[in-house]
Formats: C-alpha cells, structure tokens, sequence
C-alpha cells in the first residue's frame, strides 16, 4: 500500500508564471441509496470547461479522506495521474483523482457532482495502468455519454480495442521505453496504426526501480510536464 498526505494547495508551475492549484476532498457524489462517492478536486480557476477524471493504476484504490490533521490522504497517490493532478488543473480544466471503476453509476454521480458546481462541461475518463483496462470498459458502456477516454500507459489488450466504433473520443499515451511487459508501447502503437486511435508516444525521461512502478519510464518519470501538456492540448482540441 502506498499512502500519500497531500497538502491543501500544490504550486504549479505555468508557462505564464506560478499558480496554486487548490485540492479539496469532495464529497457531494453519492449512489442512489446515498452512500458517499468521495473524490479529490484540484482546481485553479472558477469557470472551467473541461474535467478529466482520473483512475490510478494497481489496485485502484485511492480511498481519499483527511486524517487528523485535516491532510487529505490518498492511497497510491504518487501514481502517475494523481502525481500530475496539479499540472492538469487550470483555468479551463479541473481535475479528479477517484477510485477506478467500470460502473456508469460510479462516474456519472461524480460528474453529476461537478457540474452542480460549474454547469456543463466537457468530461474526459483516464485511467492509468491497470485502470486503462477500466477506461476501455467505460468507453463502450458510456460512449457517446462522455467527451472522451484517455489511456495512460496502456495495458496490452489496447491492441485489439477498436475505437472506430465510438461517437467518444479516445486517446492513448504510452511512453516508447516502457519496460513494463503488460504495458508496452507497442500494443498502443498496433491500435494506433490499425484503428486510428490518436496516440501520443512520449520519449526521455528518467526510470527507477522495478519497470512497472510509478517511478519508472511507465509512469512518465522526468517527463510528466510535456506529457500532461500534450493530453492537455488534445482534449482542449476536442472543444
């Protein structure tokens, strides 16, 4: 289990100076039986357009809630996605880092939840890892409900996804030296060269540790500014 205390506010760095995106445990998304959905919001700005929701890889489960110091504490938290969480909140995005899931209940209560606060957005589903195995699951239970579904660091099955079936957008990032045997850039490559997937292939970098863990080239390690910028600009270029 990896546990991760993430302060109130995280100092991000943009092309026009420093900003602070804000996290905050949110939980206003609930089942119809009532029972909470809680899930990290990290924002900058009041009026956005665009939401991604992100899953983590592994197991899956962040578990999100404050301690006794009031800290939001999530499980897996230096994940890929939750660790760039910051970079992708903006003036025209807000970001949510939750628990993965296949249920449509699930993710829409969330985006329910959302758009209570800021009216109608565009709403994009990424999950990481293991949890691309989710995102592909969604995007054939929930296609043409969403905007999109991105695919980080892909498992390999994303070979065999046909996307051309879909009114949702889909996107697959995988970095070219994943050593990773379950998530090797080449399964995202063959979708992308058979389907038609847009695909970004992310290059350098530095990898620690085992081949599959968040650290390494799997998990855009050295690289998460350009990558985040890139899914940025691909779902912004949906509009």
């Amino acid at each position: 289990m990896r546990l991760a205390v993430l302060g109130l506010a995280s100092a991000v760095l943009l092309a026009a100076g420093p900003a602070v995106a804000k996290d905050e445990l949110v939980t206003s998304a609930h089942y119809a039986d009532g029972q909470v959905i809680p899930y990290v919001l990290t924002s900058n700005g009041d009026a956005p357009t665009h939401a991604i929701l992100m899953m983590p890889g592994g197991p899956g489960t962040l578990a999100p809630h404050l301690d006794v110091n009031g800290q939001i504490v999530m499980t897996w938290g230096n994940n890929f996605l939750m660790r760039v969480r910051g970079l992708f909140a903006g003036p025209r995005i807000v970001a949510v880092s939750m628990d993965a899931t296949t249920t449509p209940e699930r993710v829409m209560a969330i985006v329910d939840s959302l758009q209570s606060r800021y009216g109608p957005l565009q709403v994009y589903v990424a999950g990481n890892s293991l949890s691309s195995g989710s995102t592909m699951r969604l995007g054939e239970r929930m296609d043409g409900k969403l905007a999109g579904f991105i695919h980080t660091s892909s498992v390999n099955a994303i070979a065999s996804y046909d996307t051309r079936q879909f009114k949702s957008r889909h996107l697959m990032v995988a970095h070219r030296m994943d050593s990773c045997s379950g998530t090797v850039a080449s399964s995202a490559q063959h979708a992308h060269n058979v389907y038609g997937t847009d695909l970004i292939l992310i290059e350098g970098g530095v990898s620690v540790g085992k081949p599959c863990e968040a650290v390494a080239h799997h998990g855009f390690n050295g690289v998460e500014k350009e990558t985040v910028a890139k899914i940025v600009a691909w779902m912004l270029n949906g509009s």
